[in-house]
């Protein structure tokens, strides 16, 4: 049978607070109860979403996640950061809420995602449906390689420490051979990696190291993703 649709319903401390939140991305509300007992429910195009109110509900303890497939996760998360920025000046890379960038995950063959943390602390995890052909075949140098591992630990798993660890050896190891571009991606996740840790000294270090970076016009166009980071980080800063 064709057609069946799977909403995920995921708790909160308050319903409120979450549809002014996905009101923010894009999303509407579509019914909202506070009696007997909180329950909103939230759309944006084919995207569903339900949130059920827990009192005293410690978003920081939250175990709630989904999977959300996509055609294109650049183009929602340019969506998303539009109207983040447009409500708060910049986008929110650290606490909760939160939301990261598209990356190639190679947990999930090398499909490009990204995490909305909502204020609920469930992780919407958004992927694409499919690899592109460059990310499936990619030959990578060493740092490229460490950088996509350390995405697993912080990315997908939150692990923000664990995820500086892996980048700080590798850039130990292998800075000196890297292009400037996967230097440029190494240094801009360092940086964000060390914001979501509140260490604002460390985040401006490192994006004062990759500015610091000299890029031809080809260079500048396939970093266009990492640049972009930079300045985003910046402006959380």
């Amino acid at each position: 049978m064709a057609g069946e649709m799977t909403v995920p319903l995921l708790p909160c401390a308050s319903i409120d607070v979450m549809a002014e939140f996905y009101g923010m991305l894009g999303f509407r509300t579509t019914y909202s109860q506070k009696l007997p007992n909180p329950y909103v429910t939230l759309e944006r195009e084919e995207i569903n979403l339900h949130f059920f109110g827990i009192h005293g509900f410690k978003p920081e303890d939250s175990y709630g996640t989904c999977l959300v497939l996509v055609p294109d996760t650049g183009e929602l998360f340019r969506a998303f950061a539009e109207g983040m920025r447009a409500a708060h000046g910049k986008i929110l890379v650290s606490g909760i809420p939160r939301m990261t960038r598209p990356r190639v995950r190679k947990n999930s063959g090398n499909m490009s995602g990204f995490t909305v943390i909502d204020p609920g602390g469930n992780w919407i995890r958004i992927m694409a449906m499919s690899a592109k052909p460059e990310d499936e075949d990619a030959v990578l140098d060493k740092l490229a390689a460490s950088l996509r591992s350390a995405v697993v630990m912080g990315d997908s798993h939150g692990k923000h420490g664990q995820a500086a660890r892996i980048l700080d050896a590798a850039l130990e190891r292998n800075r000196g051979a890297a292009g400037p571009v996967e230097l440029l991606e190494a240094l801009a996740y360092r940086a964000e990696l060390a914001a979501r840790s509140d260490d604002q000294v460390a985040a401006r270090k490192f994006l004062a190291s990759a500015r610091n970076i000299t890029l031809t016009d080809a260079q500048r166009r396939a970093a266009e993703d990492a640049l972009a980071s930079i300045d985003d980080l910046a402006a959380a800063l």
